[in-house]
């Protein structure tokens, strides 16, 4: 007598809906702007030279590239010089923030969550992957949870078959 065991998908059958934050990845170069090149001997921000430079530089290769502004020198940059700077940008480069590109990358995927629907997550079981190729950052991981949780039933973090509790909704 021969025994059939049928193998069951129990993640299939969980009602689970399993979101990857990597999708919401905005493709585009990423490219820090260094005013430290625009400095008097590193030091100095010349306004004369600067607004002379602004005039002067082809902001079209910038063209549809993700920017950070920053200064890597310990000088004091004035506040209207990152200004202008995004106001010579705007026009090409598909993002403009001043910072870092973990600052960068934080924006861009805040403005990712902050597109997404949530009304498809109402009452739902959501796992948000935890580990992939794409690094996600923390914030987006936490306004994604902050958002959710206003509409899923249950959040859990990593994956189908192994995940950790997160929020659960008392009814």
């Amino acid at each position: 007598m021969e025994i059939q065991e049928n193998i069951v998908n129990r993640v299939a059958l969980s009602g689970l809906i399993s979101f990857d934050p990597a999708v919401l990845y905005a493709e585009g170069e990423r490219v820090v702007y260094d005013i430290k090149e625009n400095l008097f001997h590193g030091l100095l921000l010349r306004e004369k030279d600067f607004r002379e430079f602004i005039k002067q530089h082809d902001w079209s290769q910038y063209q549809g590239k993700h920017i950070a502004l920053t200064c890597s020198s310990d000088a004091i940059v004035p506040t209207w010089a990152y200004m202008l700077l995004a106001n010579k940008m705007e026009p090409y480069a598909s993002t403009v923030v001043f910072g870092s590109l973990e600052t960068l990358e934080a924006v861009l995927f805040d403005r990712a969550v902050q597109a997404i629907d949530m009304e498809q997550y109402r009452d739902q079981r959501v796992v948000i992957k935890g580990c992939g190729e794409i690094p996600v950052p923390v914030s987006a991981y936490a306004e994604l949870t902050r958002r959710l949780s206003a509409v899923a039933k249950s959040i859990m973090y990593g994956e189908p078959c192994s995940t950790v509790p997160i929020f659960k909704r008392k009814d």
